[in-house]
């Protein structure tokens, strides 16, 4: 799932970045109401965090142009706790507010509830599924022929990531960026570690590969009955 974060508190976006990348998010960034709004109508987020108090444009302008144009879930932050400032966010379309200071717990939560909430045209978006490989979200469940696959965190972020992006080759620069919020050019051996490790629990003892190394581009996950070009075996 993709994210947008509209926070000029550095420290506060810093905070949540991390912390939903972990669980496997992906998230943009900005730090101004004005971009934001540019961001959030002309791509597509399943969900928006905004504050409330932003530079350019605050966080109630932001969220009432948006409504004239999309209907993405949004959770308003702001300092300001009254009761009217929380009906003023709600009337305006907000899917929630959460006053600060909060804890990540509850903040996780909120975005996981605007999330089920939110229609889908039937297709449940907190479910992926790669042939035979499902994962929920929410539950932060894996399953391969209904045999249950336990992760560690990084690890379900990772093949999370991956599965999102079905088909698709992500270089280990990208990967590292992603999972462990690093750029860097030589040392990828973090990415290989933690592919092997991955495969091990979730391609190696089943039958039908899904997880393949392409050499010289990066990795992909994918469903294939032949195989040409790549290898599942090497990192």
């Amino acid at each position: 799932m993709k994210l947008l974060l509209i926070e000029d508190e550095q420290k506060i976006s810093s905070y949540i970045n991390t912390a939903l990348r972990e669980l496997g998010y992906n998230i943009d960034i900005t730090y101004d109401g004005r971009e934001g709004l540019y961001l959030a109508t002309e791509m597509d987020y399943d969900a928006i965090i905004l504050d409330v108090m932003l530079p350019s444009m605050d966080g109630y302008s932001v969220i009432a142009n948006l409504r004239k144009i999309k209907q993405t879930p949004v959770l308003m932050l702001s300092a300001r706790g009254s009761l009217d400032e929380r009906v003023k966010g709600l009337r305006l379309g907000a899917d929630d507010y959460l006053t600060k200071p909060f804890s990540l717990i509850e903040l996780v939560a909120r975005i996981q509830a605007i999330l089920r909430r939110r229609p889908s045209d039937g297709v449940d978006i907190s479910q992926l599924q790669v042939h035979n490989l499902q994962l929920d979200l929410l539950s932060r469940k894996v399953n391969r022929d209904g045999i249950r696959i336990d992760l560690t965190q990084k690890e379900f972020a990772l093949l999370s990531l991956l599965a999102r992006h079905q088909g698709e080759v992500l270089s280990k620069m990208m990967i590292a960026e992603q999972i462990w919020d690093m750029n860097f050019e030589s040392d990828a051996n973090i990415v290989e570690v933690a592919i092997k490790r991955l495969r091990a629990k979730m391609d190696t003892p089943f039958k039908e590969k899904l997880l393949y190394t392409v050499r010289g581009m990066g990795y992909v996950l994918e469903y294939r009955e032949e195989i040409s070009g790549s290898t599942n075996e090497n990192t």
